[in-house]
């Protein structure tokens, strides 16, 4: 990992310290070492660091400690550039601010209006999403910007390249000028420079080089293939690398159908990602990956920038990337956390020059490989089969937290003139049972959830039964965790 800092000169509150505490922090990395004070100070910053760095605890750590809970209107805007990096900024936020009880929501396209607008009406601290779905809230008034006291862009030069920047300028004119901005990016291009110095204030500008570069942290190579043969090597490549892990990169929706299907005849535990999926699916095939439920995943470059795992150990790059960027951001899902990785891609004749372009781009000469011999194949068909029955299934971050917290459904609501503060009144008055372990309660129309933390999840259930929370017995049950 990057030269890392400890945490107990910060003085967080109790609440984020226990929280970063359960996520396993120990120490900062330099990009958090250098952005949470800033933040803390209510400074705006410019930060060009590259994936990998750590830069979403860099803010969401500061945002949760400044935050207000009783403060009804939301106090922070995070836009993203993709669904799925919408999603995990929300539940990376949600983790930390967990303990202090703060909510967060995230808003994105492919998702009903309705149901993002019944959540905004609840109180929300945080509020996560795409430019174009966040517009659309603020301009049917779901969305108060009054006390918007934090604004972070998030992969601002991927904003650029989606054709997003208008709609983020004309958000960002609508927020209060009283405001803390912070804008991350890999790059700095000359129209990501104008929006800092039209919309930020004497902001500080950080370029966190990684210490260990993507040359050292990640073992590059690259078959030269013709694109019929090229399945035919994937699976020789499998075989011979035994990934725990891997994603493989195509350009196209149609490619990356072609080759889920052709991976999951084999038998091989895949899933497909592309902007062409309803949300659901795409949520449901991120976390089957991220628990280790699947092996591999194929996927157009919309997961380039939006799947935040450290343990990938293998990046393939079916077609060569578009773009010098795109084969950073690609080969920069594995060798995360200081952990070390293989990029391995596959390039025709015919795309020799653009595979120079990227070489001189990185200013690393990757070495070609010769196709694995028959005996290599055939050893690691052995091995790959006898690890096959052994699927090393990896814990989400959010499970850390839901271990000892139990979610459970009343079936009361708003319509029931039902409040926050009756279920925490009558949660309380059971024994052994404080305000400190009671955490979001979130009340909606026909019916209420509640957090219950510290293992006590079994004792508040058992003693609601026969509680009366407004002079009624209500039906209570345990639920489990929503995915967003």
């Amino acid at each position: 990992m990057d030269e890392q800092y400890h945490l107990s000169s910060y003085g967080f509150s109790k609440e984020i310290a226990k929280a970063l505490e359960t996520l396993g922090y120990e120490t900062f990395t330099e990009v958090q070492e250098q952005v949470i004070p800033l933040a803390l100070a209510d400074k705006d910053v410019i930060v060009k660091s590259q994936t990998g760095s750590g830069k979403t605890a860099a803010f969401a750590i500061p945002v949760c400690e400044k935050i207000e809970v009783e403060q009804r209107n939301p106090q922070v805007l995070v836009l993203t550039p993709t669904r799925e990096l919408a999603v995990q900024v929300k539940q990376y936020i949600a983790n930390i601010g967990r303990f202090k009880k703060i909510r967060c929501a995230a808003v994105f396209g492919r998702q009903p209006m309705e149901a993002q607008k019944r959540e905004l009406r609840q109180r929300v601290h945080v509020i996560v999403g795409t430019p174009g779905r966040s517009f659309d809230h603020i301009e049917r008034k779901n969305i108060n910007l009054e006390d918007i006291k934090y604004l972070i862009i998030d992969e601002a030069d991927k904003m650029l390249d989606m054709g997003f920047l208008d709609q983020v300028k004309a958000i960002v004119e609508m927020l209060p000028e009283n405001r803390v901005t912070m804008v991350f990016s890999a790059t700095m291009p000359e129209q990501i420079q104008e929006i800092c110095s039209k919309y930020m204030s004497n902001p500080v500008k950080l370029a966190v080089e990684s210490k260990n570069p993507t040359t050292e942290k990640i073992q590059q190579a690259y078959y030269e293939v013709q694109e019929i043969d090229k399945f035919r090597l994937v699976k020789k490549i499998i075989y011979t690398e035994r990934p725990d892990s891997c994603i493989l990169f195509c350009n196209t929706r149609e490619k990356v159908e072609f080759l889920f299907e052709k991976l999951k005849c084999e038998g091989y535990s895949c899933g497909g990602l592309h902007g062409g999926m309803e949300q659901r699916d795409r949520l449901h095939t991120i976390q089957g990956f991220k628990r280790g439920e699947l092996q591999f995943l194929i996927a157009t470059d919309v997961a380039a920038r939006g799947i935040h795992v450290d343990d990938i150990s293998l990046v393939i790059n079916y077609d060569l990337p578009l773009d010098n960027e795109s084969y950073v951001h690609r080969i920069g899902r594995t060798g995360r956390a200081g952990n070390q990785g293989a990029a391995i891609t596959l390039a025709t004749s015919n795309e020799c020059r653009a595979l120079a372009e990227i070489e001189e781009y990185i200013q690393h000469k990757i070495p070609k490989q010769e196709t694995p011999t028959i005996a290599e194949v055939e050893q690691g068909k052995i091995i790959f089969a006898s690890n096959k029955s052994k699927p090393k299934c990896k814990s989400d971050i959010s499970e850390k937290f839901n271990q000892d917290i139990t979610r459970i459904r009343i079936n009361a609501g708003k319509k029931a003139k039902m409040r926050p503060g009756d279920i925490l009144g009558a949660i309380t008055n059971i024994a052994g049972v404080g305000a400190d372990d009671t955490g979001i309660i979130d009340v909606q129309e026909t019916c209420s959830y509640v957090e219950i933390l510290g293992g006590k999840g079994d004792l508040v259930i058992d003693a609601l039964q026969s509680t009366k929370i407004k002079g009624k017995i209500h039906t209570i049950k345990k639920v489990g965790f929503r995915s967003i």
